[in-house]
C-alpha cells in the first residue's frame, strides 16, 4: 500500500522515481480503509531533504500512510522557501487547536547541540508538544537531537557534549534480539552518526522502565524504548541518504570548519571515492517494524486514541 502525500511535494516525485507506491490525498479518499496517521515534527534546516528520507522510510510498508507535515509555530526555518512551508506544513498550534490525533509522530532532530534545552528558543512550545503527545500520539519516535530532548524531558537524562565529533558510520549491536521493533535485524551492522553530545549508558539504566536495545561499544546507546510514553528514542541516523555525511563533511570543508574524515564511511576512508551505504536495509526494518506494531495496537478509532 501507498504513503499519501501531495502531488505537488517534492518527496511525491522523488519517491515515485524511487519505486515507492505514492497515493495523492483524492485518490486515497477513495478507497474504503482507514490509513496509518503519522505526522512528522521537521526541526531540521534542510526540510525537503528530511521530507524525503522520512517518507521513503515509512511509505516502504504494506499500509497506507496518511503523512502529515508540522512546524513549530512561531520558529521561522531560514533555509526553506516561505511558500514550501506554507503550503505543506501546519503549525503545531493549529494541530492542537484542533484536537486531532495520530497513530504515529516522527520528531527530528535539529542542529543545536550546544545549547542546554531550556536555552532553545522554540524549548517551551517543544515541551508543550512532549505532553501533547501523550494524549494525542499513539506511539512517538524522537530522533538524535529530539530524542535527546524528549527523554529529558521526561526522565532527566541529559546529553554531555563530546570532545570531538562523533561522526562516520558506526558498528552497533542489537541488544534486545526478542524486541520487535527489532524483527530481522543482524547481530551487528553500522548507523551513520553525526553529533556533538552523547547519552550515557549508565543514566539511562538508572530510569526504571527504559530499555536500550541498539548500542555500540564506540558511540554508546543508539535506540532506546520508553513503554511508559509509548516512545522511542533513537540518537544516531537511520535515515540518512547515502550522501548525507558526504554533504556535511564537504560543507564544513568548504566554510574552513575543522573536521575529521567521517569514519568508516567513505571506501579507504577515501573522501575522493563515493560512500557506500550500508545501513539502508536496517533502516527500512526499524521503521517498518515500527510502523507494524502501530498497526497492531493503534485504536480503530482515531478519537479513542491517548484515552
Amino acid at each position: 500500500m501507498p504513503i499519501t502525500l501531495p502531488e505537488t511535494l517534492p518527496a511525491y516525485s522523488v519517491l515515485s522515481q524511487e519505486g515507492v507506491m505514492v497515493m495523492s490525498p483524492e485518490r486515497a479518499a477513495r478507497q474504503d480503509i482507514r490509513p496509518i496517521r503519522i505526522g512528522l515534527l521537521n526541526l531540521m534546516p534542510k526540510k525537503i531533504q528530511t521530507e524525503n528520507q522520512f517518507a521513503r522510510l515509512i511509505g516502504a510498508t504494506p499500509l497506507q500512510i496518511d503523512f502529515q507535515l508540522i512546524r513549530m509555530s512561531d520558529h521561522q526555518t531560514k533555509n526553506t522557501a516561505a511558500e514550501h512551508m506554507e503550503t505543506f506544513y501546519r503549525p503545531f498550534a493549529e494541530v492542537e487547536a484542533s484536537g486531532e490525533k495520530f497513530d504515529g509522530l516522527i520528531i527530528t532532530g535539529a542542529p543545536i547541540e550546544h545549547l542546554p534545552f531550556e536555552e532553545v528558543t522554540y524549548w517551551d512550545e517543544l515541551t508543550r508538544i512532549f505532553d501533547w503527545t501523550q494524549g494525542h500520539v499513539h506511539s512517538t519516535f524522537g530522533v538524535c537531537w529530539g530524542g535527546m530532548a524528549m527523554i529529558y524531558h521526561f526522565h532527566g537524562v541529559n546529553k554531555h557534549m563530546l570532545p570531538a565529533k562523533a561522526f562516520g558510520c558506526f558498528r552497533h549491536r542489537s541488544l534486545a534480539p526478542a524486541s520487535p521493533y527489532l524483527r530481522g535485524f543482524s547481530d551487528d551492522f553500522v548507523i551513520p552518526v553525526s553529533r556533538w553530545t552523547e547519552m550515557r549508558q549508565a543514566e539511562i539504566d538508572a530510569v526504571p522502565g527504559l530499555r536500550t536495545l541498539l548500542g555500540s561499544d564506540e558511540v554508546g546507546p543508539c535506540l532506546v524504548e520508553d513503554p511508559a510514553h509509548r516512545a522511542l528514542y533513537i540518537f544516531n541516523h537511520f535515515e540518512y541518504d547515502s550522501d548525507t555525511l558526504k554533504q556535511e563533511y564537504d560543507r564544513d570543508v568548504a566554510n574552513g570548519t575543522p573536521i575529521n574524515v567521517p569514519i568508516n564511511y567513505y571506501p579507504d576512508d577515501n573522501p575522493a571515492k563515493p560512500p557506500t551505504n550500508r545501513w539502508r536495509s536496517h533502516a527500512h526494518l526499524l521503521y517498518g517494524n515500527w510502523i507494524n506494531e502501530i498497526y497492531q495496537s493503534t485504536p480503530y478509532e482515531l478519537s479513542e486514541i491517548g484515552t
